[in-house]
């Protein structure tokens, strides 16, 4: 009898990970993606065709200025349909991944589920669990990065088919890149991503249990049940500026192989586009979009954990 009222809870408790998971990541993403377009430009600009057609952006408000213009608001929602299914697959899994793994930890070394676990356990679940997200994650950023620099062309006079092809959606892509890389082609920039992923899922994780936990500890209670959507935010908030800035080379490596077209003569690899960037653009250019990217992490991972939070809470499976 226990066993099956323990396999009905553990249903349960993968269930509300997934859908809750999934419906928080959704709402973080339409916060997100203007802001993720203007990053992924800023990020990607010097790999045009012909340096001379490039566009010159000079930071993240030239870019917003001069997409709405050239392609109109919904131009920064350019590439938005993969992404919400990379979101609700991103969030669902590092939501579920992370407090299943904690259960492992706890069974491993016979932990109470009554002892809360230290910082630094919470943190290597967050490392697993963003690495095991970041196998289901890369095609979706491959897709996403795609089509949000496609819209470049625009911007470039008369240089319409001279920048980038034009991928009339998510489809087309990763039938394209089946065709010209094959399956392999799919994973191009995975080390990035992982890298991401799992340094960021640890950094993102342990952020906010510890400011929880501080939170807690200031107010008096012994819950995050008991702290108010505001301090879940700001949690959140801090979580995410943490999350992005903490492995961001990795990430501007990462795009920019994914937005690399097959056949290209650069090379591709992750250490030569390090070194690419090293040489022609020195530690800056490691940290192109940087101040975007954690400037929008901090409303969108503050929105996630409170979607998520006051779910669980409030609608309880």
């Amino acid at each position: 009898m226990k066993s099956d009222e323990s396999g009905q809870a553990s249903a349960t408790s993968y269930a509300s990970d997934l859908i809750y998971g999934s419906i928080a990541g959704v709402v973080g993403k339409f916060v997100e993606f203007p802001f993720d377009t203007i990053k992924v430009r800023l990020q990607t600009q010097p790999l045009v065709a012909n340096s001379s057609l490039a566009p010159s952006f000079s930071g993240p408000v030239d870019v917003l200025m001069k997409t709405i213009r050239a392609e109109g608001f919904l131009g920064l929602y350019k590439g938005i349909s993969a992404p919400l299914v990379g979101a609700m697959i991103e969030n669902s899994g590092l939501f579920l991944c992370y407090n299943q793994i904690q259960s492992f930890v706890r069974y491993t070394w016979q932990i109470p589920s009554s002892q809360p676990l230290g910082l630094v356990e919470l943190s290597t679940c967050g490392f697993f669990s963003g690495a095991i997200v970041s196998m289901v994650l890369t095609p979706v950023e491959l897709v996403k990065c795609k089509l949000q620099v496609q819209g470049l062309n625009k911007h470039v006079p008369g240089g319409s088919d001279l920048v980038r092809p034009t991928y009339n959606g998510p489809m087309h892509i990763l039938r394209d890149i089946l065709r010209k890389e094959g399956v392999a082609g799919f994973y191009r920039g995975h080390l990035g991503t992982f890298l991401r992923e799992s340094g960021g899922g640890a950094a993102w994780f342990g952020t906010y249990e510890w400011v929880c936990k501080g939170m807690m500890e200031r107010n008096g209670v012994t819950s995050k049940d008991d702290l108010t959507p505001w301090h879940l935010m700001g949690a959140g908030a801090l979580a995410g500026m943490m999350f992005n800035f903490s492995l961001f080379p990795a990430d501007v490596i990462k795009s920019r192989q994914q937005t690399m077209e097959a056949g290209s003569k650069s090379k591709a690899g992750f250490t030569d586009i390090a070194k690419e960037i090293y040489v022609n653009q020195g530690i800056k250019g490691f940290y192109r979009g940087c101040g975007i990217t954690v400037a929008r992490s901090a409303p969108t991972s503050g929105v996630i954990f409170m979607t998520y939070e006051l779910l669980k809470r409030n609608l309880p499976l």
